[in-house]
């Protein structure tokens, strides 16, 4: 009897081991992602962002193909899906080392990479696990004849399910269904089937340690910032998912979520999407716009504006249960520029952009602005959540070492010359976007004394030069001189309090043969500062600024950075003279 039973511990742990030792062998070389889309959406191309982050291997099903699995957002259906899949994993059935992740691609993320993943589901120690969910779809009846679980969300849901290719192949051969059929109600009997069950050796992942699905469970989850990466938390059960699914009426949560994981956007590194897909142009007479790429980018885009001082703004980050507005956790660092990224909200309205092609297509047939009880902006908002992805853009103009000036002088603010400062102030688009702006208009003063812009009419130390009014950014210019310059001034000259106002504001042109140099002369300020709108070597040789007083001198400005001194008495300059090209700054008389 002791004999018999000492074989049988004995078997039982040679199984176990050769179990645990299948799935320690697991790699990702031996991981294959499937997907279904029959076209690219921003949902297909968010999904396909994150998979490319993490390096998986995706095999998209359907692509360009027409949908004829239902309308699943109302009802029943998905079956082609599984028609699809049934033809594709025959091709890896004799693969018995190949793991399958099957994921829905619209309204799914991945949060982490395929080393977590298979960890995961090694530790499940099941050949097959399906995701799960609170939810018993699209039959209610067949609720009771779940296994009962202690713990979690004791479900099926046919969103996300892994296994190995041999395993998932054999169990969808069994489809033999129309393509409206609901791909969810034949998983789920397959489930139900005790044999079936022990054959394929399934379970669910009751705890989300894989797949987390949002419908029923938005409390549950919460963003986790990590290390310049971002992670959706189960908070129920202390997990975090690697795929997070957006099913069901959860759309807008997951794309409150997509705005974060997994490094969209972070504390460390602030936007990370923001430099995909642009392309600059310059095409006359519109000078410098943003284009972006026919594919993948947003089909509709907007700007983040707002009031001064105040929260309000052109956007909602969240709506309520009725589809009014309702502030999400992140609208107030958004809208005071805490947070510059780029953002899938809502709700959008004042002014956007819309590819073409989206409203000769999927709204050409849909009533964009009317619908009686509801305002034309929350129609149109709600006609474009059902067909396309509305997105907001929030990229301010500053370069993105301005804020670091507070954090660390020493690094940030250079002193070429006594009293004389150096800081970043403009990304390198804004210096262009200036310069084209000012050539679109082109209005250059002649360069003499005589300027009838000016009060008086006389210029004392005439350049060649566009002012702010002129091309009405008078007023912005003056906010930009408060909010940004002000509190550098206060930094770098302590017990001062600049107003921060300023009568001549205007960027200068310097050429060879129409203006090289500038004699020298005291500025009628208390403080100037100076902006250097282009690069020294590729755009333009000489230049430069030098300080009588101190026999000083700065001969290569840096782009987009700003020179910072005083005005009246003490900083007697000149401006060096240009031997080749054209040089461009913005001046500022701050303070007269």
């Amino acid at each position: 009897m002791f004999s018999c039973l000492l074989l049988g511990l004995l078997a039982l742990f040679f199984f176990q081991s050769s179990v645990s030792a299948e799935h320690r062998r697991l790699s990702p070389e031996n991981l294959l992602v499937i997907t279904a889309a029959t076209e690219e959406t921003d949902g297909f191309n968010r999904f396909m962002r994150t998979a490319r982050e993490f390096n998986y291997t995706v095999k998209v099903l359907g692509l360009g193909e027409q949908w004829k699995g239902g309308d699943v957002a109302r009802t029943v259906g998905g079956g082609q899906k599984v028609r699809w899949l049934k033809a594709e994993l025959l091709k890896h059935s004799d693969n018995k080392d190949l793991v399958v992740l099957f994921v829905d691609s619209y309204d799914v993320i991945f949060a982490s990479g395929p080393e977590e993943l298979l960890s995961k589901f090694s530790r499940l120690a099941h050949r097959v696990v399906f995701s799960a969910e609170g939810f018993c779809w699209p039959d209610q009846r067949l609720a009771s004849k779940y296994p009962e679980v202690h713990s979690g969300k004791r479900f099926l849901n046919s969103g996300g399910f892994i296994g190995f290719s041999t395993d998932l192949s054999s169990m969808v051969q069994q489809w033999k269904y129309k393509d409206n059929d609901d791909d969810q109600l034949f998983y789920t009997k397959i489930y139900l089937d005790k044999k079936q069950r022990a054959k394929f050796n399934m379970t669910l992942d009751h705890r989300s340690r894989i797949f987390q699905n949002l419908n029923g469970a938005v409390e549950e989850v919460v963003l986790k910032f990590e290390r310049s990466k971002v992670r959706a938390r189960n908070v129920a059960f202390d997990t975090l998912p690697v795929i997070v699914h957006g099913n069901g009426p959860t759309k807008l949560q997951l794309n409150y979520l997509g705005n974060y994981v997994p490094s969209a956007w972070t504390f460390e590194t602030g936007c990370g999407i923001c430099d995909e897909d642009l392309l600059f142009f310059n095409e006359a007479p519109v000078g410098s716009l943003l284009r972006l790429k026919p594919s993948p980018a947003p089909c509709i885009i907007a700007p983040m504006l707002s009031k001064h001082g105040k929260l309000w703004s052109n956007f909602w980050g969240a709506l309520s249960p009725e589809g009014f507005y309702s502030r999400s956790e992140d609208y107030i660092e958004i809208v005071q520029a805490k947070r510059i990224g780029l953002w899938n909200v809502p709700y959008i309205t004042q002014a956007y952009l819309i590819k073409g092609s989206v409203l000769r297509s999927k709204l050409s047939q849909v009533s964009l602005y009317v619908e009686e009880g509801m305002d034309p902006d929350m129609v149109f908002c709600r006609s474009i959540r059902d067909q396309v992805t509305a997105k907001n853009i929030n990229k301010h103009s500053q370069t993105e070492n301005y804020s670091k000036i507070f954090e660390d002088e020493n690094n940030f603010v250079e002193q070429p010359c006594p009293d004389v400062y150096w800081f970043p102030a403009f990304s390198e688009k804004m210096c262009d976007h200036l310069v084209e702006t000012m050539e679109h208009n082109g209005q250059w003063s002649g360069g003499s004394h005589k300027d009838e812009r000016l009060a008086g009419g006389y210029e004392n130390v005439p350049t060649v030069d566009i002012h702010m009014t002129q091309i009405e950014f008078e007023k912005e210019w003056l906010k930009f001189l408060k909010e940004y310059i002000a509190p550098v001034t206060e930094k770098l000259y302590p017990g001062y309090f600049p107003k921060a106002q300023a009568i001549m504001n205007f960027v200068v042109r310097y050429r060879p043969d129409e203006q090289p140099s500038l004699r020298p002369h005291h500025d009628s300020s208390t403080f100037t500062i100076n902006v250097a709108l282009n690069s020294k070597g590729s755009d333009y040789e000489g230049g430069g600024c030098r300080f009588l007083r101190y026999d000083c001198q700065v001969e290569s400005p840096r782009k987009g950075w700003s020179f910072m001194h005083p005005g009246r008495l003490t900083h007697y300059h000149e401006g060096l003279p240009t031997t080749r090209g054209t040089r461009y700054i913005m001046v500022s008389f701050v303070d007269p």
